[in-house]
């Protein structure tokens, strides 16, 4: 059992006692008549193979308040999205599979990039927005709930806690995110732990009260991967193409809508996924390329709310973040000690110098250019451009699925 804590400038939801999961889903086959709810599953081929979308597809059975399940499916071949179509054919909801990489949504990214509007790079984060377009086409969906699809602690409750805070109008935010621990026989979660956290923290020290850094550190887990939110989000919304994509996002919601309508909820007692490895020679891998994009992310985000960097700036952040990011190391340290928890110091401060290295290289980048690689559009902005682009969309989704 969590505490009941609000700090911050956003709602924090505990799980505090048993959850009584059929109440709780039967709320929300109530309010899902009015307010339906469309899943969307990010997916690589690879995942198929794995246990962990296994059990996901078995707890998604039991989510009768789902209207719709949505897998945006990464580069596959014809007989690899065949496979995946039988694979989630299961499922009792109406599912569609994106095929990403088939020839009729490659036309339409090829149409959305030919005039001059940015799709980014095959990833997560354009898979989604894709996603997205196909949910918006349909005019009739309230909510979108995405979570990853590596998680091998999933259950029912998480999508339906998940869901909750958006779909009760009682409550009526417009965007949710997931937050949770992540510990087996020691602590994970290094780049929220070590990186996002002390990075954020030591901007503080250096800009002094912002909004938007209060807002990034008001969250338990801003690198969490699930979250719900009002359609409309998906429709306005900018997404990042890299490992940025959870702060941009952040960012965006920060951005398009009220504080007061933004919310974190615990979605479980513990969560388990794939690990990185670290990389810390070569920032174009695991660990240190997230900690690349997502401090390129955090830097662009602040500049464009006018806060300027310069040489001596990032000379200052350096040794800042450094000595923050230690102290915290302490505090996990003594943490995993009083829990009993095997810690490995020199692992831990490695990657306190990967991250850092990884902050100086990101730096170096803004300095260069401080635009960078642009996001890929709203769809708002690309029905602008192409009115039919959604019912495009949705046909070449169904044809695809026939």
């Amino acid at each position: 059992m969590s505490d009941f804590y609000q700090t911050g400038v956003v709602a924090t939801f505990h799980r505090l006692g048993r959850l009584d999961i059929e109440k709780i889903e039967a709320e929300l086959s109530w309010y899902a008549q009015a307010r339906p709810i469309a899943v969307v599953l990010p997916s690589l081929y690879s995942e198929l193979q794995g246990e962990a979308l296994k059990g996901i597809v078995r707890e998604l059975k039991h989510a009768a308040y789902v209207r719709e399940v949505v897998v945006s499916l990464g580069p596959a071949t014809a007989e690899e999205f065949r496979h995946a179509r039988q694979f989630f054919s299961e499922l009792p909801q109406k599912t569609s599979i994106l095929w990403n990489s088939g020839p009729r949504l490659s036309g339409i990214y090829s149409t959305i990039q030919a005039g001059g509007l940015p799709i980014g790079e095959p990833g997560k984060g354009r898979a989604a927005w894709m996603a997205y377009g196909y949910v918006l086409s349909h005019q009739d969906f309230h909510v979108i709930a995405l979570h990853d699809c590596d998680i091998l602690t999933y259950s029912r409750d998480l999508l339906a806690r998940l869901c909750y805070p958006v779909v009760n109008p009682n409550l009526d935010y417009d965007f949710c995110k997931g937050f949770y621990s992540r510990v087996t026989d020691r602590l994970h979660g290094r780049v929220t732990r070590l990186l996002v956290t002390p990075l954020i923290r030591s901007l503080q020290k250096i800009i002094g009260y912002h909004p938007l850094l209060v807002f990034f550190d008001s969250f338990r887990y801003p690198l969490a991967g699930e979250f719900s939110m009002d359609v409309d989000m998906a429709r306005i919304n900018k997404i990042p193409g890299d490992w940025g994509l959870e702060v941009g996002v952040l960012a965006e919601v920060y951005r398009n809508t009220s504080l007061r309508r933004v919310c974190q909820v615990d979605i479980a007692d513990n969560y388990e996924h794939k690990h990185q490895a670290l990389s810390e020679v070569d920032p174009e891998k695991g660990l240190h390329k997230m900690c690349v994009d997502i401090s390129k992310s955090i830097f662009r985000t602040l500049a464009s709310e006018g806060i300027v960097f310069s040489d001596g700036f990032f000379k200052t952040l350096v040794p800042t973040y450094v000595r923050t990011a230690q102290d915290m190391l302490k505090r996990f340290e003594d943490d995993a000690a009083i829990n009993g928890l095997f810690f490995d110091r020199h692992q831990e401060s490695l990657a306190v110098d990967t991250f850092m290295n990884g902050i100086k290289k990101a730096a170096e980048t803004i300095t260069e250019d401080p635009l960078g690689v642009p996001l890929i559009s709203s769809w708002d902005r690309v029905t602008s451009a192409f009115p039919d682009i959604l019912l495009k969309v949705r046909k070449a989704v169904e044809d695809d699925n026939a």
